[in-house]
């Protein structure tokens, strides 16, 4: 195979059929997995006292795992999550859900191709969102998020009432992620290990985009390469490959976690 004379799109194709036959992702259960992504997103900026929620669907119908109310990102194991349904009534486990997850429940409902859902308060995206400006991709590295971030501009009240669900779910529409002013950041994803990789992403993003308004004006990417970008770095496959990575970092302080 002579790589040096095929075309850019011959090599994307040629690179993603390697990555899917040659690298391995981590093998965790659901429930390590989302016990992982706290500790991930914890270590990534992601801590802000109780604030934020995550949450992912059980297999059960209207029923999600998350954590309990009372617990910050940093002490959450797999055995300590708890099982709810729509209504947030638990169904398994200890102790109480946050009562802001109930705009978890109206995401879920609206899009039956969303798995997970990761809302936090990390500090560059909530400086961004006291801006009330768009996130701005105009890097390489967090094109996952160009076109794919949606952008709440009014500040609805603490996301407690069947109103701020139903606001939030519009505003996300089909979109994969969504800044919201005055507050801060949720994702969503088929799988937790996307969902993890667009909340690392996100912050990384309000961070260069505030670096960046400090030195100048940010000059945009052109959209097409951008797209390309998009569809080359979010794929499944690379997102189980990264988590993994992110796991194994994690899993240096936190062995904690799987138990």
């Amino acid at each position: 195979m002579n790589t040096l004379e095929m075309s850019k799109a011959d090599l994307i194709t040629l690179a993603q059929q390697r990555l899917e036959r040659e690298v391995q992702p981590g093998e965790w259960s659901e429930r390590q997995k989302l016990a992982l992504t706290c500790r991930i997103l914890y270590d990534g900026g992601h801590d802000s006292g109780l604030a934020g929620q995550i949450t992912c669907r059980t297999g059960e119908p209207g029923r999600f795992y998350t954590q309990q109310l009372g617990y910050g990102f940093d002490e959450i194991s797999a055995a300590s999550l708890i099982e709810v349904d729509q209504d947030l009534q638990v169904v398994n486990g200890q102790g109480i859900p946050n009562p802001a997850n109930r705009f978890h429940t109206w995401i879920y409902r609206q899009r039956p191709d969303v798995n997970c859902i990761i809302h936090t308060h990390p500090l560059h995206v909530a400086a961004l969102s006291m801006l009330e400006t768009p996130l701005q991709i105009s890097h390489m590295d967090t094109c996952p998020l160009f076109d794919d971030c949606a952008f709440l501009a009014q500040w609805p009240g603490v996301p407690v009432g069947n109103e701020e669900g139903e606001i939030i779910a519009g505003a996300l529409g089909a979109k994969r992620a969504i800044l919201l002013a005055h507050h801060g950041q949720l994702v969503v994803g088929a799988t937790i290990e996307e969902a993890c990789m667009l909340a690392i992403l996100i912050e990384r993003a309000a961070r260069l985009q505030l670096l960046a308004m400090a030195a100048g004006a940010i000059q945009p990417l052109p959209p097409r390469l951008a797209a390309e970008a998009h569809d080359w770095i979010s794929t499944a496959r690379r997102d189980q490959v990264t988590f993994a990575y992110y796991a194994r970092r994690a899993l240096r302080t936190h062995q904690d976690c799987l138990t």
